[in-house]
Order: C-alpha cells, then structure tokens, then sequence
C-alpha cells in the first residue's frame, strides 16, 4: 500500500501514532487497528509505548523552545534528528505487538511543537521530519496536522477533539473529556452531539506548571509529583491562589489556546519566586500551584460549558489522570463524577498518539478532521500532509 488511494480502501488498517507533547519527555508511539472511518470508526490498540529521550537530545529540544538558542541552523538540524528518534519510536512500537513494518500500513505523526502562535495571524511549527520516518520504516506518514487548520483561520488547536467525538459521545450523557497534559484541555460533548456540537478548548495550565514548580523548589530530586503526593501533604494558600485564578487567559472564551510560551519554565520561575515570598515550603507551593490547574479546570466548565446543556461526568486523561489531588479537587468542585479513561478502554497516556494514529486514517480518506467549532477555522478540513513510502527499501542508519 504506497499511495493514498489505496490506503483509503484498505480496512480495517493497522496504523502507528506518533508525539510528542508538551511535557516533551519522551514520544509516545500507540500501533492500533482502525476499522471504518469518520465518526463510525472503531479503533483498538494493538500496542503501545513511552521512548524517552536520550538526555543529550532533551536538553537539546527544551533549546529548540527558547528563541535566544534555538538558531535556524540548530532548528534544522534537529528536525532530521528528531525524525530518526520518531521512526525509532515505530519501529520499536511495530516490533512489541510482534509485527515488522510490512505489517503496517501506515503512520500518523503530530512530532513535537516547538511555537505556536494562536489569533487571527496565527503560525504553528512541529519538527520532526516525516520524509525521514518514511525512510527509515519504508511507511507512509502523516504529519503537521495543524497548519490546515491555522490557514483557515483557526487555532491548530486543539486537534484531539475528533477523537474523543468518535470514542466518547454519547446519546443520553454530557461529557467533559479532560486532558490534563503539559496543559490542559477539554472537549465538551452534549448528550447525542455531531460534530458542529462539540466544543474544545485548552482551560489554562497543566503537569507543565506543577512540574516545573517541583523540580525547582526540589532542586531537581524530583521530577513530578508522583500521584499528587506533595500536593496532598501541603496546605494551600487561598490568597496566593485567588491571585493566580485572575489569570487573563482563564477568562477569555473560547475558542482559545495556549502553551510553554505562556505556562513554561519562566512562568514556573516566577511561581516559586512568589512562594518564597510568603514563606511557603515545596508541599504549600506545590498544592498551590495544583489548585491553580484543578480551579482553572472547574471554573472553565462553570463559565463556558455547564450553561450550554449542563454535564452529566468527566473523563480524564493525561499524566495529570492519575494525581489523585487533582482528581480529588476537580470532583469535589463539580460533585460530579470523575473517571478516567481507562475506565472507557482507553490507555489514557497513549489516547493522543490513538488520536493522531485515527486523524492519519482519515486524512487518506480525505475526510475533514478538525472540529471548526474547537478551533475557530472557517470549516471543515483535511488536516496532514502525505508524505509516501519510498519506492526503494527502506534504509536503516549505522
């Protein structure tokens, strides 16, 4: 199966997808079975995996992030090398579900965003070569899913909202589907909703802003916050937080977007600034700064969702699915119900590489995979670029 025309006949297909998130530690490759397509597709997954960056090429990617250092000539470097570490993260994903590459038909990339500027003059970039994960696995890719969108004048974002239509929706029940990520996003889906129902956005901050808050008031012992553990044994402190929920970004409707650009390391640095300040130790500042990302949550489904067809439950997925302070806060917030995606057959830490695997699918279909009303593009389109097999065997380096 080389060209698109033939993929879209193929099915049930088997396809990889690819990305890495706003976290950027490690890509995530999900291998799944798609039969169908558009809003009655079916997807399973076969297999999935986490492939850490090497610590070398990590501190060189969080370089590509910051304009002082990331210089054309490094940016465009890294993109080919970002592309060899994607096409390993395939080919490692194909090789566990017992599989070789001739076994699949295709792959879904999003590659990681190093900017993205949302509004009216928006721009977005994602690296991550694609030519060089079809060279090196002899598939098909998909990859920049979010420029179609941006130049018809939406946001790029958010593009997971497609997914938790087709997974999620539900005849009789409202769901809010909530990643909490490096940040956080919700897709709201009225009971019986389609497509021109749904509405998507990201609500503020996530594990991006806690984390970083950790690894400085910890100087670097710890990474995250396992489980909210931190968050748990702290107190948080009301003033500072009602201070941090005045927020602008957390007021402005959606559609709307945001990134490391806003919530990133200097953010961060200025959180535990503020919390030196008032004398504030690492469990009060991290509980803090997990009740900013929580709040944020609730306030935004009391403001932009619950007035429009109220909310029945959450389902929630990310990293920020399994810290059980935030779980804890958010349904308490709401006193709804609050799930987890596993509780629906979904890996939760592999539902964005599904979701790109399934927008890879369709796009060979030529069906539109953005949902305008998340986004704010003029319509309907068909997001990625089609970047074919080679016509040879596929090389391998070294």
């Amino acid at each position: 199966m080389r060209d698109a025309a033939d993929l879209a006949r193929k099915d049930p297909k088997r396809v990889v997808g690819l990305i890495s998130g706003t976290s950027a530690d490690g890509i995530d490759a999900a291998l799944v079975e798609i039969a169908g397509a558009g809003l009655e597709a079916r997807v399973r997954l076969r297999a999935g995996l986490t492939a850490p960056f090497p610590d070398a090429d990590r501190a060189e990617l969080f370089s590509m992030f910051d304009p002082a250092t990331a210089t054309v000539d490094r940016l465009c470097r890294f993109n080919f090398r970002l592309g060899e570490l994607f096409a390993d993260a395939a080919l490692a994903v194909i090789a566990q579900a017992g599989l070789r590459p001739g076994d699949v038909d295709l792959i879904g990339s999003h590659g990681q965003t190093v900017w993205h500027i949302p509004g009216p003059d928006g721009a977005t970039l994602q690296i991550g070569e694609a030519a060089v994960i079809a060279e090196r696995t002899g598939l098909p890719v998909v990859a920049d899913f979010r420029v179609a969108d941006i130049a018809a004048g939406g946001h790029g974002a958010p593009l997971v909202p497609y997914f938790d239509l087709v997974v999620f929706r539900h005849p009789a029940r409202t769901r809010a589907v909530q990643n909490i990520g490096g940040i956080g996003n919700v897709t709201y889906l009225p009971a019986g909703c389609g497509p021109d129902d749904a509405l998507a956005f990201d609500t503020g901050p996530g594990n991006m802003l806690i984390d970083g808050v950790v690894q400085l008031m910890t100087g670097g012992a710890q990474a995250y916050d396992h489980g909210g553990a931190m968050a748990s044994q702290g107190r948080v402190h009301e003033g500072w937080l009602a201070e941090l929920m005045a927020d602008p970004y957390l007021r402005l409707p959606p559609p709307k977007t945001t990134g490391r650009e806003v919530y990133g390391r200097p953010f961060a640095a200025a959180l535990v600034e503020q919390a030196l300040r008032r004398g504030l130790g690492p469990e009060d500042a991290v509980a803090t700064v997990s009740a900013l990302t929580a709040d944020s949550i609730v306030q935004a489904y009391r403001e932009f969702l619950i007035p429009r067809a109220g909310l029945d439950e959450v389902v929630l997925g990310g990293g920020g699915s399994y810290n059980n302070f935030l779980r804890g806060r958010i349904a308490s917030g709401l006193g709804l119900p609050v799930y987890r995606n596993e509780e629906f057959g979904i890996d939760g830490k592999l539902k964005e590489a599904m979701a790109f695997a399934l927008l890879a699918s369709d796009a060979v279909a030529g069906l539109a995979t953005n949902v305008p009303a998340a986004t704010g593009a003029a319509g309907p389109r068909v997001l990625g670029k089609f970047t074919p097999a080679p016509l040879a065997p596929a090389t391998r380096k070294g």
